[in-house]
């Protein structure tokens, strides 16, 4: 019998935690409350699988298989006690994530892990029974394409948990760096560093969102630059980060003005259709129009 994976949320993280997850042979519930995006979650995921078959990397047979591996929950209450994994992976705010983590616990499962890119582990743990059995898995996404997992060990974190979660990793096909328990942890206190940098760039007229990725991916080499991956992230995570990592950091962090009035716009990067750049189905389409955003400045 396969693992029980139970993922919590149901967004774009989520989804792509629960699409690796059943592609490793575990018996994902993917828990959703919205109904909405619980369905909008479903179709997205068919999709995935239907590229994939596509593209050669799956046979229609494997495709089948990983679908039927995920079932669609509406709440915690029916998932079934005792899960081998349990990731959640709701909104970066602490207090949604904290009664999230406190339901989950009182399923009693092997693994309680969150999916959260800023908020230090021990504020998370907070008011958890077992917090030695808790973690964080901070996936990358697209989690499909990303190789990296970031495995955050907490203050309270049992050795024998640690070691569990990089097998797990393995198991996923995911190569882990183990780090230590700071807001922000290694990968989003420096990604979030150059896409604020790179924001405020184009608020002080700088040069235009493509052509300050272009410099990053020509002249460093980077994958994607940072505007786009800020897109691909979701401008609403990116802003929650920030103020995150400014109530750690200090003002170094603090978000610039033209974030904050995109998100506030409505504007939130791929997600939305619009950001940085325009999006139609999921792709780049072009370069959009922030100026009658910039008047002022990148603060």
């Amino acid at each position: 019998m396969s693992d029980r994976f139970v993922v919590v949320g149901a967004g774009t993280m989520g989804l792509g935690i629960a699409y690796v997850a059943a592609g490793a042979d575990h018996a994902v519930e993917l828990v959703e409350v919205d109904p909405a995006r619980g369905a909008a979650a479903v179709d997205r995921l068919a999709e995935l699988w239907d590229t994939a078959v596509r593209r050669g990397k799956l046979t229609a047979d494997q495709a089948a298989a990983n679908r039927a591996r995920v079932t669609l929950r509406t709440a915690l209450a029916e998932v079934a006690e005792e899960p081998d994994v349990v990731v959640e992976a709701v909104p970066e705010r602490l207090g949604l994530k904290r009664a999230v983590l406190r339901d989950a616990e009182t399923l009693r499962p092997a693994l309680l892990a969150s999916n959260t890119s800023s908020i230090p582990i021990a504020e998370l743990a907070e008011g958890l029974a077992h917090p030695e059995r808790f973690l964080g898995l901070h996936f990358f996404n697209p989690v499909w394409a990303m190789a990296l997992l970031e495995v955050v060990v907490g203050p309270a974190t049992a050795g024998e948990t640690t070691a569990a979660a990089v097998a797990l990793a393995g198991r996923l096909g995911k190569d882990p760096v183990v780090v230590r328990d700071m807001p922000g942890f290694a990968t989003s206190r420096l990604g979030v560093t150059l896409g604020l940098e790179a924001i405020r760039m184009v608020a002080d007229g700088v040069a235009g969102p493509a052509d300050i990725d272009k410099a990053m991916v020509l002249g460093y080499r980077h994958p994607v630059g940072p505007l786009e991956l800020t897109d691909l992230v979701g401008l609403d995570v990116r802003l929650d980060i920030a103020r995150t990592l400014q109530a750690a950091y200090g003002d170094r962090f603090a978000p610039p003005r033209l974030l904050e009035d995109l998100v506030a716009a409505g504007r939130l990067g791929r997600k939305s259709g619009q950001g940085f750049y325009r999006w139609a189905d999921g792709v780049r389409v072009g370069e959009a129009d922030v100026t009658e955003l910039t008047g002022g400045g990148s603060r």
